[in-house]
Order: structure tokens, then C-alpha cells, then sequence
């Protein structure tokens, strides 16, 4: 089965608790980290026993977008870790600090901020390029064993920084005529479609993606997954 379904939550059962590391692009699904992914993973990592570092890039988001609006805030100026800051409580640091060898894991919530401010993949698609430090820090994860859990549009990075390896990644955006999907495709990796409340595993990278709120439809839905997903992690860890 490619779309597969953890167990039921246990907590972690080892000596010592997993440490994790959450990427944050921001704050707010447009121009940041999706909130209700981004504290899902926080809450549900947190319920497993694991020890959680959030880190963002320290540097101006691509743009800011008024929520209410929908539209661009003309003139205004904001910074990743500062706006991120807002959802780890002030209990953040500056991507390029990151070291895989510190963690277990890395987990990536979505948002629009993942495909602005982590990458260009919002504006360039396929041709995107991907933040040097979140690139170099993925493959090192990978090249050390460990697992990557990218979540929403997430997996569209995952699937380029694999391709710009030289390797090809397993990954859910959702669903088969997902708008991203071709992009993900034409970056060498293989989508596999995938139901909100499901997650895809490439054991041979350890890889495991969930499309969360490129399905949705709301936050009771994208926690199915994202739960199996932290859930799923734990156990593999």
C-alpha cells in the first residue's frame, strides 16, 4: 500500500525523548507557516514525548499579504523568524543554526510561507530554487538516516531538493489533479495521491508526507493526517 495508516497513538517508548526539529516559513497560510498545521504538528509531537526545536530563516518574507483582504499590505515589510517567533513562543532559531546530527527528525508544516519564503516554488514552480540552509540541512538529515516529514505543499521542496541531489523522492501534495502535482512530478519525484486523513511513506529515503490543507477541507480534517503522520515518525524513530 503506498497510502498507509499508523497505529494508534502509544507516546514514545524509548530510554530517551526524539528530538525533532519543525521549520517555520512565517506566520499566517499566505505568507507564512499554515497555523493549524504548524501548531497540530507542535501539539501532537508534543503528546508523543518529543523534544521539539522550531527554527526559521532570518530574512525577509517575499511579501506580506493581508489576511483579511486576501491581497498584498503595500509597504509593509516583515521577517521570517520574527513573524514564526509569534508561533513557538519566542522559543525559535535562525535556520542556518540547525544541525541534522542535534535531531532525530525534521518535520516541515505548509503554508504559503514554504513556497515563498523557503523557496520560490509560489513564483517558479518547477524551476524554483530552494533557501540554501533548509537544502543543505534536508540532505544532511537523509545522508544521516533520518527521517523528513514534510506536510502540505512541503513535499514539492523535499522532491526538489532530492532532484538537485540526484535522487528521486516519494511525496503527496493529494490529490492525482492537484495543481502542484505536475510541478512535483516534472522535479523528478513520484506523487502518489493520497486522502486528507492518510500519509505516504518512501522508506528507502525516509520520507513521509501528508497533504493536510491541500485537501482540507478544515482543521479537523487536516489532523487526521498530520497526527498519523507524527504518530507514524515516533514509531519509525
Amino acid at each position: 500500500m503506498l497510502c498507509e495508516k499508523s497505529e494508534e497513538d502509544k507516546g514514545f517508548q524509548g530510554d530517551t525523548m526524539p528530538k525533532i526539529a519543525v521549520i517555520l516559513s512565517g506566520s499566517g497560510v499566505y505568507d507564512g507557516s499554515e497555523l493549524h498545521e504548524a501548531v497540530l504538528t507542535l501539539l501532537y509531537l508534543d503528546e508523543a514525548g518529543a523534544e521539539v526545536q522550531c527554527f526559521a530563516p532570518d530574512k525577509p518574507q517575499m511579501h506580506v499579504i493581508d489576511h483579511v483582504k486576501g491581497e498584498p499590505a503595500e509597504g509593509e515589510s516583515r521577517n521570517v523568524l520574527v513573524e514564526a517567533a509569534r508561533i513557538a513562543r519566542g522559543n525559535i532559531k535562525p535556520l542556518s543554526e540547525a544541525k541534522a546530527s542535534d535531531f532525530d527528525a525534521i518535520v516541515l508544516p505548509g503554508g504559503y510561507g514554504a513556497a515563498k519564503n523557503l523557496s520560490t516554488f509560489a513564483v517558479q514552480g518547477a524551476n524554483c530554487s530552494v533557501d540554501r540552509d533548509l537544502a543543505k540541512l534536508v540532505m544532511d538529515f537523509h545522508n544521516q538516516g533520518k527521517w523528513v516529514a514534510p506536510i502540505c505543499i512541503a513535499p514539492a521542496l523535499i522532491a526538489k531538493i532530492f532532484a538537485d541531489a540526484g535522487k528521486q523522492v516519494k511525496v503527496t501534495v493529494g490529490a492525482a489533479d492537484d495543481p502542484s502535482s505536475p510541478a512535483v512530478t516534472e522535479m523528478g519525484a513520484t506523487h502518489v495521491a493520497c486522502t486528507v486523513d492518510e500519509v505516504v511513506l518512501d522508506e528507502a529515503n525516509r520520507v513521509i508526507s501528508t497533504p493536510a490543507y491541500q485537501l482540507g477541507p478544515w482543521v479537523a480534517d487536516v489532523a487526521k493526517g498530520i497526527k498519523k503522520l507524527v504518530d507514524t515518525l515516533v514509531e519509525k524513530i
